[in-house]
């Protein structure tokens, strides 16, 4: 009775619902490093993800382009034009993509650069071969700006290109059809005001510039400023189709999505407002803004703040930090060598498998390899999937081995089960049934429920009441058994029939433990492994009961036609009970 007592399949069913739920994520492009991972997702409360390519498609297409105070589209570039010819010159070459057999290489958004070029009939391999790149600064996530050295026409250059509102701040003329002229605050506002007309139709902008220099002139981070302004050329990078619906499917799951990008504030509040991230009453902030907050502020808005715009590394770390405090489990995306520490920070690190970096991959605990938001909802969903198939599976072999319990030390009285009996129905009804329940597909509604909390321990009231009234129905039924049998035939017939009859529902009690709902909800065919293990057991039960070499080795008598009709009744009965519960507790 004791080691029957001891629900020893427990660990290893696990072990085993974990590992499948791995594998079930890696075909739904969520690769799990580390296998507690799978079940802390269940209990995620915050999602901060980047916009760009997790988000949105990744696929930058030039859209409007500004200069010499005048919005036009690639049509209308002229290479004659030397203003044109300067803002495609800045565009190509401070840009380290290229397009090789009709595919993008690179950065998407410099690939957009270069196919805008060839589409103004520039081809960048040629470009840069007749102007070779004579020194650089590359593109600096705090920077902002990327700036490049060439011989323009023989005249040594320095093209830059990066975000406007840093850009601006370092041009000190403009360059206009008619000539180049000091930069006036009139300038300035009209530059500002397009910016601001692109970011709120969700475009991304990029600013451009350039200035001629001595021939001594060496580039360096103290000399990037004195430019001449050239233009703006904004993208659009659209939404993922499948975005909008995995936002929603995150809200309703009681998880708040956040926004975290390199983009100005205002393009990412448009794309945002797009998909469902940010509502009427939500905050929009950016990196500088974030750095002047102090810590007890930041915790009163952090519930608002819905996206982050234009942050550095440092600024991730506290966003995860400020969740943390609040008790939520938040999970962050990351795809460069500084994003590893905020995803070592988070509950749930998650990099980015086509664009991330070795040193993030290493860092998260779990990879997209396909760098889709979607994914990790549906990583949640499995998340959730498999802590509650745990529970089902905790929930079915407490339950069956309560009532053996009870079963046995009540029938101890008059002729107690044969140690052989216990230590069968141990092995047969835990291991398979257990198995199979863990094997449950997610339901519907299962992104419809809060996340859980992570300190709310399994064996809470409500759920030890359900094992011991469950445990305890089974346990009756045998026991009636047991007696049925005392009176139709001999102690040995009574120990077969409560035999019989708590292996059999135990076998039946597997189908109550699959969900909360009733059966004819879930359907029959929705767990195949479930009706498998019923099968299973029942061909074991009945070698057991029939064979006569089983027989003698498990200590079992024959029955008659109607002890086996009793037999089946009553295993039917536990399952017949709970079934009609749910199925009432479902139509309120």
């Amino acid at each position: 009775l004791a080691v029957a007592a001891i629900p020893e399949a427990l660990s290893s069913i696990v072990t085993i619902v974990q590992a499948m739920g791995t594998q079930k994520m890696a075909k739904e492009h969520a690769i799990i490093k580390e296998l507690k991972a799978v079940e802390s997702l269940g209990c995620v409360s915050v999602i901060c993800s980047d916009k760009t390519g997790t988000l949105t498609q990744n696929k930058m297409t030039v859209q409007n382009i500004y200069t010499n105070g005048q919005t036009i589209t690639i049509d209308q570039l002229n290479l004659k034009n030397q203003l044109h010819r300067y803002l495609l010159y800045d565009a190509i070459l401070t840009n380290d993509s290229s397009i090789v057999d009709g595919k993008g290489i690179g950065d998407p958004t410099e690939f957009a650069l270069v196919e805008m070029g060839r589409k103004a009939t520039v081809d960048e391999n040629l470009l840069r071969e007749l102007m070779p790149r004579l020194e650089e600064i590359p593109f600096d996530s705090d920077r902002k700006l990327m700036s490049t050295k060439y011989e323009l026409h023989d005249v040594p250059t320095v093209l830059t290109k990066g975000a406007l509102d840093v850009l601006l701040d370092r041009t000190v003329k403009i360059r206009m059809e008619e000539g180049i002229r000091d930069i006036t605050q009139e300038d300035r506002e009209a530059i500002l005001q397009k910016n601001l007309e692109f970011s709120q139709e969700g475009l991304r902008v990029l600013a451009f510039g350039y200035k001629e220099v001595p021939e001594d002139y060496t580039l360096s981070l103290d000399n990037e400023n004195d430019f001449i302004f050239l233009g703006l050329i904004s993208m659009m990078d659209p939404p993922r189709e499948e975005s909008k619906a995995a936002v929603a499917d995150a809200k309703r799951a009681g998880i708040k999505p956040v926004m975290i990008t390199g983009d100005h504030k205002i393009t990412a509040t448009a794309i945002a407002k797009q998909i469902g991230i940010f509502e009427d009453g939500d905050i929009a902030m950016t990196g500088r803004e974030l750095d002047a907050m102090s810590e007890e502020e930041l915790d009163r808005k952090i519930t608002d703040i819905s996206v982050y715009a234009r942050v550095s590394p440092e600024n991730k770390i506290r966003i995860v930090d400020a969740w943390q405090r609040r008790g939520s489990i938040t999970a962050m995306t990351g795809d460069g060598v500084n994003d590893a520490p905020a995803l070592k920070k988070a509950d749930i690190g998650v990099a980015m498998g086509i664009t991330g970096t070795e040193v993030s991959k290493d860092a998260a605990a779990m990879i997209l390899t396909d760098d889709n938001f979607a994914t990790i909802i549906k990583a949640v969903a499995n998340g959730r999937n498999v802590y509650r198939n745990i529970k089902n599976a905790i929930k079915f072999l407490l339950s069956g081995n309560m009532a053996g319990i009870l079963s046995a030390l009540y029938t101890s009285l008059a002729a107690p089960f044969a140690p052989v009996h216990l230590l069968f129905i141990n092995l047969l009804t835990d291991s398979l049934p257990a198995i199979a329940i863990g094997m449950e597909p997610a339901e519907k509604d299962l992104l419809s429920e809060a996340p859980r909390n992570p300190k709310t321990g399994i064996l809470t009231k409500d759920f030890m009441t359900t094992i011991l009234t469950q445990g305890g129905v089974i346990a009756v039924c045998t026991m009636i058994a047991f007696h049925t049998g005392l009176r139709t035939g001999s102690a040995a017939t009574a120990s077969t029939m409560a035999f019989a009859t708590l292996t059999l529902a135990r076998l039946f009690h597997g189908f109550n433990c699959r969900s909360k709902h009733n059966i004819f909800k879930l359907g029959f065919s929705s767990n195949w492994y479930s009706l498998g293990a019923f099968a299973a057991g029942v061909v074991l039960l009945g070698i057991v009961m029939f064979v006569p070499f089983m027989q003698n080795l498990f200590s079992v008598t024959p029955l008659t036609q109607s002890q086996l009709i009793n037999v089946c009744l009553l295993a039917a009965v536990p399952t017949v009970l709970i079934q009609m519960f749910k199925i009432i507790r479902d139509i309120k």
